[in-house]
């Protein structure tokens, strides 16, 4: 008889102190959570290093992940090859799902135009003729509907297009769009872009790590500057676009008196329809004939973290929380669309009574209620959701455990309200921005981004990570689940300029921001690319992006989408650090070329570490580097300058 699993202490699977407690609760419920099953659940050392190539029937091959070269597959396939075509495959997986969930958003964008969809309207005029003059449509003396409508048309291309360049690389900056023609890896259209990536990868076509790597580059970059960026620019043209709220968050947030739904997934439209839903007095009157103070309506995960930054919304944790927050007994219905939704939930909800209702037409899961959401009319789904969350309040079975842990934090830090906080109405700019790095007050710019997994402690590697960059003067820009586990930790409010070095410190208190800046989604790491784009722009920071003192990394990653992200960064220029594990084979030639050799033709590269702390230091090392090469690596020391000082500039002007 096998021996019983010992299970490892909550305390030592999360620092996050409302997920240990509801950890220990699943388990004297007898409940298993996705920490236990990962546990129960051991990687497969082949597998985990991406040397298993299951792509015909000849094989499965597998590679001697000790000794790589020693052997090859079946057709004769070399380890370089089987990890690259595994690594692209990931990426266009990962692709897939940014470009889908763009697609979507700019088909509502189009009904909405139209009138078919009335219960969405355009909520930022200013971005969208903003985003169509940048691509070169006209926008003086026209109407607003006709630019909109051009505005969709030259979008589409970025999924459709067969030849030529996706729009956004406009918004490029001229010298990396350059490497890239050279290189040729501009992204054509993504649909193009992943179905060649398919077939390059299937058994027999591409069998060059090197020329694999290029469609690799081409494909991520479809998702960065194409279906990401397009997600994002049409969710703040529909929905508003972000400016700083402050926002509680962790599972405190839940009520035991009001009706609690929680909404999980990553398509705002969602989110945006139970905003309305939830507000409405007829169903809030229902819910107080139910004996509830009233409806309280949190999210989790991305399409929470996009309702956070625009509607303020309280949230309840990240991925690694989704199942954990269900054992308070207190979700009176948890609604989901798509990504990173466990098939576990449903056994987990229905445990507890909960309503579990997927709503989105992809992501059916067997045993859970599933109500279609209509864009045309998508009060029919939120208003059902709603009535169903009222009605298992009033019959509540379960004991109610809510952890009492909240913090309060600043969010919605878009590209737009930087350069507004940094400059003004009238002298909104990312020159102070440029203007502190080169004076060494910030020591360069880092964005860490990515999911949670539990084979890493949750949380841990994201905020040790971020606090140690923040102490050597590194700014932080957050997406994702990585911008909750900063936000559980209080490290999202202006008070954690404590933390940060003596030069960001007196740069956030003179701005009065936070040393880390929640910027959204993950889809929203498009706001990074900007952000990067315009730092370039305005000078004195080098040519292109990869001469930034920049780096990224996504320390707990787990997800296809991440893959995908971090190569299009790589491609874009941006040393991109992961954390806890790698889809690489050590010792071999494709593993040298993504972490060495496409540096040296211009680009970013990949960097592995395993400890928060040593990736900081990797990333610090890179910062340093890149203010070497610009000549930047000595602090200036500030002058004041004394009246007859200021007379002889104003002469020399």
């Amino acid at each position: 008889m096998a021996k019983p699993l010992e299970l490892i202490k909550a305390k030592d699977l999360t620092t996050c102190d409302s997920t240990a407690q509801m950890i220990t609760k699943a388990r004297e419920d007898g409940v298993e959570l996705f920490f236990d099953r990962a546990q129960a659940m051991k990687a497969c050392p082949i597998g985990d290093k991406s040397a298993c190539c299951k792509n015909c029937s000849m094989g499965p091959c597998r590679m001697n992940v000790n000794s790589p070269y020693d052997r090859v597959g079946v057709c004769g396939a070399t380890v370089d090859t089987i990890v690259s075509r595994n690594f692209g495959r990931m990426v266009a997986a990962g692709t897939s799902a940014h470009t889908d969930h763009g697609m979507a958003m700019l088909e509502l964008f189009r009904d909405v135009i139209d009138g078919k969809t009335t219960d969405y309207s355009i909520k930022d005029p200013i971005k969208l003729l903003e985003i169509a003059a940048s691509l070169d449509i006209v926008t003086e003396g026209r109407k607003l509907k006709d630019v909109a409508l051009d505005l969709y048309a030259e979008l589409e291309k970025t999924y459709t297009q067969v030849d030529g360049e996706i729009p956004m690389v406009k918004r490029v900056p001229p010298k990396t769009l350059e490497l890239w023609r050279e290189a040729g890896i501009v992204p054509r259209g993504a649909m193009r872009e992943i179905m060649e990536m398919m077939h390059r990868t299937a058994m027999g076509v591409d069998q060059d790590y090197e020329n694999i790597t290029k469609q690799i580059s081409r494909t991520a970059l479809a998702d960065g500057w194409g279906g990401s960026m397009v997600s994002t620019d049409i969710s703040d043209i529909l929905f508003g676009t972000p400016s700083p709220v402050e926002v509680d968050v962790d599972m405190g947030v839940l009520k035991e008196d009001q009706v609690n739904i929680i909404v999980h997934g990553h398509e705002p439209n969602l989110l945006e329809s139970m905003v309305v839903s939830v507000a409405d007095h007829t169903l809030l009157d229902a819910a107080k004939s139910a004996g509830a103070k009233g409806i309280n309506l949190v999210g989790m995960c991305c399409s929470g973290l996009e309702a956070l930054s625009r509607h303020g919304l309280s949230h309840a944790g990240n991925f690694s929380s989704t199942e954990a927050v269900l054992v308070t007994g207190a979700v009176d219905a948890m609604t989901v669309d798509i990504q990173c939704i466990k098939q576990g939930l449903q056994k987990v909800a229905d445990f507890y009574g909960t309503p579990f209702i997927t709503t989105n037409y992809r992501a059916k899961i067997e045993g859970a209620l599933h109500i279609q959401l209509e864009e045309h009319e998508p009060r029919e789904c939120t208003d059902e959701i709603v009535i169903k969350a009222i009605s298992r309040f009033k019959n509540r079975k379960k004991p109610v455990q809510i952890p009492r842990n909240t913090a309060k934090g600043v969010h919605g830090f878009s590209f737009e309200y930087i350069n507004y906080m940094l400059g003004g109405s009238f002298r909104g700019s990312y020159t102070p921005l440029n203007e502190n790095i080169i004076n060494g007050r910030i020591r360069g710019v880092a964005g860490v981004v990515g999911c949670t997994n539990p084979r890493s402690k949750q949380d841990y590697s994201h905020v040790a990570l971020v606090k140690e960059l923040i102490k050597n003067d590194v700014l932080v820009l957050q997406t994702g689940c990585s911008q909750m586990a900063l936000a559980k930790a209080g490290l999202t409010g202006p008070g954690a300029a404590a933390l940060a070095g003596p030069g960001l410190a007196e740069v956030c208190e003179t701005v009065g921001m936070p040393p880390i800046l929640g910027l959204g989604s993950c889809v929203d790491n498009s706001r990074i690319l900007i952000a990067a784009s315009e730092m370039v722009k305005v000078g004195g920071l080098g040519e292109c992006i990869a001469d930034l003192p920049a780096a990224g990394c996504a320390p707990e990653w787990m997800s296809e989408k991440a893959i995908a992200i971090g190569q299009y960064f790589v491609a874009s220029g941006v040393y991109t650090v992961f954390g806890h594990t790698f889809p690489m084979t050590k010792g071999t030639r494709f593993e040298k070329h993504l972490f060495e050799e496409l540096e040296e033709l211009g680009f970013g590269k990949w960097g592995f570490a395993e400890d928060p702390i040593e990736m900081a230091r990797l990333m610090v090392s890179h910062i340093d580097k890149k203010r070497a090469q610009l000549g930047i690596d000595k602090t200036r020391e500030r002058v004041l300058l004394d009246m007859a000082d200021r007379r002889d500039l104003d002469a020399n002007a």
